[in-house]
């Protein structure tokens, strides 16, 4: 059974979301943001978050720290519900992974919950995968870089591994977005290129480089032998 933590702080508003995923068999674990949030052991389980973004937005930046510290233990995919007033965040945030712009619908809502778990399912399969001091270990969801672990989102964990495992493989845009996406993503093109671009801000500096741009079709990981 997949674990759904659903953070809201309108919580009457958002029963029918409640009783329409544990109808399809999800258990979910529902509270407010403020201090049920903050004291969550981040050491439960969980598979997924869903947030409903513009009722916690007034917590601000707090809210983003503590779902970078769930992302320490593991790139749990976030989805977000946001209004348009809240839309802006999701182009500026980091930490999400999916949003549904309200109203929304159950059964859209409903397959993008099992497209993101789908794919964190199939994440956990693989030998871990090294390439210099760079270490993907599939078993635990972890990227560590010179032995630092590092906090990505789940959907930059999924471009990460998914180039990795086809070194030398040059990726459109468009199969990127199929791939890790699944669907034509509300953002397009540019969705890649914001990805591609953060990961490139976690994974590389001054030493290391891993991603090639090639212009004007899309990006692949460099065929680097892989570490003793």
């Amino acid at each position: 059974m997949y674990n759904i933590l659903i953070v809201t702080n309108e919580m009457d508003r958002m029963r029918d979301v409640i009783t329409g995923l544990s109808r399809q068999g999800y258990s979910c674990t529902a509270c407010a943001y403020a201090d049920d949030v903050i004291t969550q052991d981040v050491r439960q389980y969980f598979n997924l978050v869903l947030i409903d973004l513009s009722s916690v937005s007034q917590h601000g930046d707090s809210a983003w720290r503590w779902f970078r510290r769930i992302k320490l233990r593991r790139p749990l995919p976030i989805i977000a519900l946001v209004s348009a007033p809240t839309l802006q965040v999701i182009m500026t945030e980091t930490g999400i992974d999916d949003f549904i712009l309200k109203p929304w619908n159950m059964e859209e809502l409903s397959s993008r919950v099992m497209l993101l778990l789908t794919h964190a399912d199939t994440s956990v399969e693989g030998k871990v995968i090294k390439v210099g001091d760079l270490v993907i270990d599939p078993i635990k969801c972890e990227v560590h870089l010179g032995g630092r672990l590092l906090v990505l989102t789940f959907k930059e964990y999924e471009m990460l591994k998914l180039l990795a495992t086809n070194p030398g493989r040059v990726f459109t845009r468009e199969q990127l977005l199929n791939e890790v996406w699944g669907y034509d993503y509300y953002g397009g093109d540019r969705t890649v290129d914001v990805h591609i671009r953060r990961l490139r801000s976690k994974i590389e500096d001054s030493v290391h480089s891993f991603i090639d741009t090639v212009r004007n079709i899309g990006y692949k990981f460099k065929d680097i032998p892989p570490a003793a």
